[in-house]
C-alpha cells in the first residue's frame, strides 16, 4: 500500500485552529504502518468528549467547539485516515467502510478512551456509532447530528444528488463542499483550510470513494455490520441524544430511527438545531458546544 502524508507546512497559520496536532500509529490489516492525527486539548484527567467528522471535513471542522469545551473537558476530534494531517493511502481500491472502521478501532484502543461522550455527524456518525457498538463499555453518552447507520434500505434524494456528484466531478473541491453544506458563506481562508489536507488530487482518493461506501442497497458491503450494530444499540441505554438540524437535506427524518429503536434515548431532550445546514459545525459551533456541555451535566 503506498500511503501519502500531507506535508506540515499546509497546515501552518490556518484561522482560529492553533491547536497542535497528536499523532498515534496503528497497524492495517496489511501490515502497514498507519499514523492518525488529533487534536488533543483540555485536562488530561476529564472525561473526554470524542468529535468525529466526515466527508470531505477533518478535524477544522470542530474549531469553533473545541475552545469552549476544553476547559472543563478533554477533547479529542481525530482525523479519518485520507483526512486533514492523517495518512492517506494513495488508491480508492485502499478503502472501505470495514478498514475505516477497523483503523478507527485499533486507535481508539491505542488511545485508550474511556468514559466517552461522543458527538458525530456525517461519517462521523457512520464509523462512531459502529466503535459505539463495537465498544459500548467505553462510551458514556452519544450526540447524533445529520448522520445515520443506514442498512441497505434506500437514499434520500438529496444523498444520491451528492453521489453522482461525487464520482463524476473531475475535480473534488473539499472547500467548496463544505461551503455548499453550510448555511452561512465561508470565507476565503476557511475554504483554503479544508483544501490544506490535498496538495493534489492524488490525496484525494478516500474523500472522493467515501460516498460510494454508504450501504443504501442490499447489495452494499457492511449492510450486514450495520445490522448487528444497529442490535447493540437497539440495547444501549446511556444517554442518547439527537440533535439534527433544519437545513439538511442529506438527513432529514434521519433523526426518528435513532430516537425510536435506542432505549437511552428516551427522555432525552432532542433538539433541531435551527439555521444549521449539513455542517452545522460550521454554522451554529456555539450552540453546539454548549449542548455537549449541558448534555453531560445533566446526565453524570
Amino acid at each position: 500500500m503506498q500511503v501519502l502524508r500531507t506535508p506540515d507546512d499546509r497546515f501552518t497559520a490556518l484561522p482560529d485552529f492553533p491547536f497542535a496536532p497528536h499523532y498515534q500509529t496503528i497497524r492495517d490489516a496489511s501490515g502497514t504502518d498507519l499514523r492518525i492525527a488529533c487534536v488533543d486539548e483540555g485536562p488530561r484527567d476529564a472525561a473526554p468528549v470524542l468529535l468525529m467528522h466526515g466527508e470531505p471535513s477533518w478535524s477544522y471542522l470542530y474549531r469553533g467547539m473545541i475552545a469552549p469545551l476544553m476547559g472543563r473537558h478533554r477533547v479529542v476530534a481525530p482525523d479519518l485516515v485520507g483526512f486533514g494531517r492523517s495518512d492517506k493511502p494513495a488508491e480508492t481500491t485502499d478503502y472501505s467502510y470495514e478498514k475505516h472502521v477497523a483503523w478507527m478501532s485499533a486507535w481508539l484502543l491505542a488511545m485508550d478512551l474511556k468514559d466517552i461522550t461522543l458527538f458525530c455527524q456525517d461519517w462521523g456518525g457512520l464509523i462512531g456509532l459502529r466503535l459505539v457498538a463495537a465498544f459500548p463499555e467505553r462510551f458514556a453518552r452519544v450526540i447524533v447530528a445529520n448522520t445515520g447507520m443506514p442498512t441497505g434500505t434506500g437514499m434520500s434524494d438529496g444523498f444520491k444528488a451528492w453521489l453522482t456528484m461525487s464520482q463524476t466531478m473531475p475535480v473534488f473541491p473539499a472547500g467548496m463542499i463544505v461551503n455548499m453544506g453550510s448555511l452561512r458563506d465561508l470565507s476565503p481562508e476557511e475554504i483554503a483550510a479544508y483544501d490544506a489536507p490535498y496538495p493534489d488530487e492524488t490525496y484525494k482518493s478516500g474523500a472522493r470513494i467515501f460516498p460510494t461506501f454508504v450501504p443504501v442497497t442490499p447489495e452494499h458491503a457492511s449492510v450486514a455490520e450495520n445490522k448487528a450494530a444497529w442490535t447493540v444499540l437497539e440495547a444501549f441505554d446511556k444517554p442518547f441524544l439527537t440533535a439534527f438540524s433544519d437545513g439538511d437535506p442529506v438527513s432529514k427524518g434521519g433523526d426518528v430511527p435513532f430516537q425510536s429503536r435506542v432505549p437511552g434515548a428516551k427522555g432525552q431532550k432532542h433538539t433541531i438545531i435551527e439555521g444549521g445546514g449539513h455542517f452545522l459545525q460550521e454554522d451554529r459551533p456555539a450552540e453546539l458546544a454548549a449542548l455537549i456541555d449541558s448534555f453531560i451535566s445533566e446526565t453524570r
